[in-house]
């Protein structure tokens, strides 16, 4: 099975040369700012987004070249996406990511909020010089969806009556937003049929569903190395993903222990039995593998090329971490 590493290899170099660029497109701040955002790309993520952004690009491209916007919408692209990371962790008080301290731990709350902010601003400004409004909708609807998508997690803790479209639209906003209006508005740059414009949002979204319902299964499957935090960290903060509401169905006796918050000696392993005994994993599993499908099915219409190749083995990829 490929690596990320293997299916981005097309377009490495163009992650090369992102990285340079973000560091000095940030480079003009606020030295603490910039010291943060700093340590941010330096953090060693897998580069995923911006990498969809870049095969797509090429990939749509008549001679499969790469132009200057496609590439500073890349570049956005990883601000957001860090941006987010950076108020994603104030919020879940996380003391690490990737195995490198967060921001506010590294710094203070104060500087992560404003950081995040700072990235977000920083992307807007560089997404309205790229003078295309269709664009500016697109991503500027992923930065709604972010704060959306934070917010809704935060309503529904520890909440057994939510429906499983809630949970659907919650991943959507938190994960797959940014990946489907990327992919599109990479169409866009490129002057593509509605058509297509419509299969490379279908491609991102559902890609970026399969990706978080593959992550809610490793937060009760994986190793705490393999997930980078501690396993079951969702469940025990409340937060209800694809199994905890599939062993809901199954496993009514789960509710109670749920919206005691695990309080009491022994609940949360009581609750991870639950889940791991009944068929909520296997469940999701499927789930997950219709997503992947359906992102795959997408892109049907592409030529044969290398960034082509790359972008239909992301679906098999995405899976292949449950294996």
């Amino acid at each position: 099975m490929a690596t990320v590493a293997e299916l981005l290899q097309p377009v490495e170099a163009d992650l090369d040369a992102l990285l340079a660029d973000l560091r000095s497109l940030i480079g003009a701040g606020h030295p603490i700012l910039q010291a943060a955002a700093e340590h941010l790309f330096a953090a060693g993520g897998k580069r995923l987004r911006p990498g969809i952004v870049l095969l797509l690009s090429r990939a749509v491209d008549a001679d499969g070249e790469l132009g200057p916007r496609h590439r500073r919408l890349a570049e956005i692209t990883e601000m957001i996406h860090t941006a987010s990371l950076v108020h994603d962790d104030v919020v879940d008080e996380a003391a690490t990511r990737r195995g490198v301290d967060t921001v506010h731990s590294r710094f203070n709350h104060r500087v992560a909020v404003l950081a995040g902010d700072f990235l977000f601003a920083q992307a807007s400004w560089h997404l309205a010089n790229l003078d295309d409004l269709e664009v500016v909708k697109l991503l500027s609807r992923v930065i709604m969806d972010l704060a959306d998508g934070e917010v809704k997690q935060g309503l529904f803790r520890y909440d057994t009556g939510q429906s499983f479209e809630t949970y659907l639209e919650k991943s959507y906003c938190k994960t797959a937003s940014l990946i489907a209006n990327s992919a599109r508005a990479a169409g866009v740059l490129t002057g593509l049929a509605p058509q297509q414009l419509d299969d490379l949002y279908r491609f991102g979204r559902q890609l970026g569903l399969a990706f978080q319902v593959v992550d809610d299964i490793l937060d009760f499957t994986g190793s705490d190395q393999q997930l980078g935090k501690p396993a079951a960290s969702d469940l025990a903060s409340g937060y209800l993903t694809a199994p905890a509401l599939y062993a809901l169905q199954e496993r009514p006796a789960l509710a109670g222990l749920i919206e005691r918050e695990f309080s009491q000696e022994g609940d949360l392993e009581q609750a991870l039995e639950l889940v791991r005994g009944c068929e909520a994993i296997p469940r999701s599993r499927a789930l997950a593998e219709g997503f992947a499908k359906e992102a795959s099915a997408a892109l049907d219409w592409l030529a044969p090329s290398e960034p082509s190749r790359a972008l239909r083995g992301l679906p098999d990829f995405v899976l292949s971490r449950l294996y």
